[in-house]
């Protein structure tokens, strides 16, 4: 089923808010101004304000390079050919590859035009591409602003809860072959779609803290948690190029099902501690647990050599997973007590 997300509702409210304000001004063609919202439509406010100095940089670029050609040698197609090569070349140089598509096709309406009086007609169209590339950000800016703190732990849990049925499954084999690999297909989606929006957030911080405040603890947390879950596809990878080839015997696949079992549900358990569902987790004892059972692999001189090089790689996969959970566990205890201390601390001022 398909469904429109936000962006998609804004890219058509900035189309039509652009044509109505063309029309109204008495610009033409209107329809210029709706290509350069489309374009203009960004998945986040930073991104959507940096795309608009971007396209208002390169427009005028092409705009200038337009104009003078014209002046200079007509706009018969050979001439208009020349300067598209001409402005893909600057706009590469200038690392402005984003806005060239825009940049072009104001470049090829300014030189097609058989009406071109000049700078007035320059003006005229480029005051159509701002009006798109303005329309755009008013409403990326009022219109449903994107809440990716929100976004974020939304995917997150959705993530971890493919991922947990992977790993749960990974060496039972209960899921068919096919269920499996659309899952672990998923997953590498699900993964890379949370990356984009970490980059998103650690963007807005950056660019936009002193207009809209970010609690830098909350992004460290949604870092570790993105670790995790990279940690966790890792061991299912390693898992599906070791594991079967090992030849394991069964008391050996069982254990190891077990420590899959355990790290999964600790990885459950630290996620309901940041919701705030449960007390304090203690990780010190997990952690060593998983380092012994690592142990107990290098050490097991009963399995070929070559097939005990293959476990061992599996439990330090397995071990680097638990360090990662128990690095989350630990900034989420820090994250909850500081919030606890300034919560207490405003009842005090207030109150």
């Amino acid at each position: 089923m398909i469904t429109l997300g936000p962006r998609v509702i804004k890219t058509g409210l900035a189309v039509a808010l652009a044509l109505y304000i063309t029309n109204w001004i008495g610009l033409e063609p209107a329809v210029f101004a709706a290509i350069a919202a489309t374009f203009t439509i960004q998945p986040s406010i930073y991104r959507s304000w940096k795309q608009v100095l971007e396209q208002f940089q390169a427009n005028t670029l092409g705009a200038i390079v337009a104009i003078a050609s014209i002046f200079l040698f007509g706009n018969n197609p050979i001439v208009i050919g020349l300067v598209t090569v001409i402005v893909i070349i600057i706009s590469l140089k200038l690392k402005m590859e984003s806005s060239l598509s825009l940049t072009l096709i104001t470049v090829l309406i300014m030189m097609s035009s058989q009406e071109f009086n000049g700078v007035v007609a320059a003006a005229n169209k480029f005051i159509i591409v701002l009006v798109g590339m303005g329309s755009a950000f008013l409403v990326n800016l009022v219109i449903s602003p994107p809440n990716f703190n929100k976004n974020f732990i939304e995917k997150m849990d959705s993530t971890f809860r493919n991922m947990s049925l992977l790993i749960r499954t990974a060496i039972s084999n209960e899921l068919t072959e096919k269920t499996f690999q659309d899952q672990w297909s998923q997953l590498r989606k699900d993964i890379a779609k949370l990356e984009e929006l970490y980059k998103i957030l650690d963007e807005e911080r950056m660019k936009i803290s002193k207009v809209k405040p970010f609690d830098i603890r909350e992004l460290v947390l949604f870092k570790q948690m993105l670790a995790c879950l990279q940690q966790g596809l890792r061991l299912l990878d390693i898992v599906e190029d070791h594991f079967f080839q090992s030849r394991p015997e069964q008391q050996e696949t069982n254990e190891f099902d077990d420590q899959f079992e355990e790290l999964i549900q600790y990885h459950e358990m630290i996620l309901l501690k940041y919701s705030g569902k449960i007390k304090e987790l203690e990780s010190e004892e997990f952690l060593t647990n998983s380092g012994l059972f690592l142990e107990s692999i290098i050490v097991d001189t009963s399995i070929e050599r070559n097939d005990r090089l293959r476990l061992t790689i599996i439990g330090s996969a397995m071990y680097d997973y638990a360090f990662q959970l128990h690095r989350l566990n630990e900034l989420i205890s820090q994250y909850q007590n500081r919030k606890t201390d300034t919560d207490k601390a405003l009842k005090k001022l207030f109150y």
